[in-house]
């Protein structure tokens, strides 16, 4: 089938597209490429450099593509900077979205997936919790996809477009943007393999939820390709495992400093210092993915330690080559 991925070139959005190749599907990718990178892309698969912000080039790219299937990635994806720039957040996570939306049923699409967050949704919880926990964002970036859920039922009930929100926890791997304010372990590894000083907001006291890129792409695929039990659905993806921000600097130093070492580089990695505490972080949130796993027998395939591993070593490539 062919099937549209908005920012596509992205972190998450280009391991979706490899996914999709594997499994003998023709992916298009839609991209503005603000983060994500042409390179990330196989030669072969379509890329236009269009703003989901702008809905007549986009109008123009499902015309002449005639997409079956539609996985939305693109987004603004800062909670800090959500919480100094509202307005925008909401111009690209929700007007974004709605152009999109509208696309894919105005041009019968089959199915829409949406990249939702189970990070920031449940807001501040202690224990992993599953879909019917209520919404609780208390960042713009937060509101926006709490937003964007409503919406995509609305399309559903409203049109009949088959719609699925997949609400990720904290995604980490290759490829992730290390330039900006999200991303923790692409901005450690960065800065640990240059020498350069790493930072841990506030006490670094945060308890995370990380799940590997792969297994939250592998996650989509099974949302556009399987059938789901209702019209709309709702997914958490992630592990339940609690990590927090000092525990995950601590590896990536060993890491770092392994990875250095088999290079026989002198580079000496600081330990990371703490700075203030940053607007808008929750301090403790863990999501339940039971559902996703009895429904397509999804679970993560990928350890933290061995993804940290592989994260490291990507990066290290980016920096020095082979």
């Amino acid at each position: 089938m062919k099937i549209l991925i908005t920012g596509g070139a992205g972190f998450i959005g280009s391991h979706i597209v490899d996914a999709l190749i594997t499994k003998g599907h023709s992916p298009i990718v839609v991209d503005n490429l603000s983060s994500g990178r042409k390179e990330n892309l196989p030669e072969q698969v379509p890329l236009y450099v269009v703003d989901v912000c702008d809905k007549s080039a986009l109008q123009k790219v499902f015309e002449k593509e005639k997409p079956d299937l539609v996985c939305h990635q693109a987004a603004q994806m800062s909670v800090s900077l959500s919480v100094k720039q509202p307005s925008f957040d909401a111009q690209v996570n929700i007007l974004g979205l709605l152009n999109t939306l509208e696309l894919a049923q105005e041009h019968q699409v089959q199915k829409f997936v949406f990249a939702s967050s189970g990070g920031v949704l449940y807001g501040n919880v202690t224990q992993p919790v599953a879909e019917d926990y209520p919404a609780n964002p208390i960042s713009p970036y937060g509101i926006s996809k709490w937003a964007g859920e409503r919406y995509l039922q609305f399309f559903s009930q409203e049109h009949g477009l088959k719609t699925v929100a997949l609400r990720y926890a904290n995604v980490f791997g290759p490829r992730q943007n290390p330039h900006g304010e999200a991303g923790v372990v692409a901005i450690f590894s960065q800065r640990m393999l240059r020498g350069e000083q790493t930072k841990v907001n506030g006490d670094g006291k945060y308890i995370r939820d990380y799940v590997y890129v792969e297994d939250v792409a592998r996650a989509n695929v099974l949302s556009l390709l399987e059938d789901a039990p209702q019209i709309h659905a709702a997914f958490n993806v992630g592990t339940g495992r609690p990590t927090d921000v000092n525990e995950l600097a601590e590896q990536l130093k060993s890491l770092t400093e392994k990875e250095l070492k088999n290079r026989g580089s002198s580079i000496h990695v600081p330990t990371p210092e703490h700075g203030p505490a940053r607007a808008g972080d929750l301090r403790s949130n863990l999501i339940d993915a039971s559902r996703l796993q009895e429904l397509w027998d999804w679970s993560p395939q990928v350890t933290l330690e061995h993804g940290l591993e592989l994260a490291v070593n990507w990066f290290a490539t980016e920096e020095f080559g082979n």
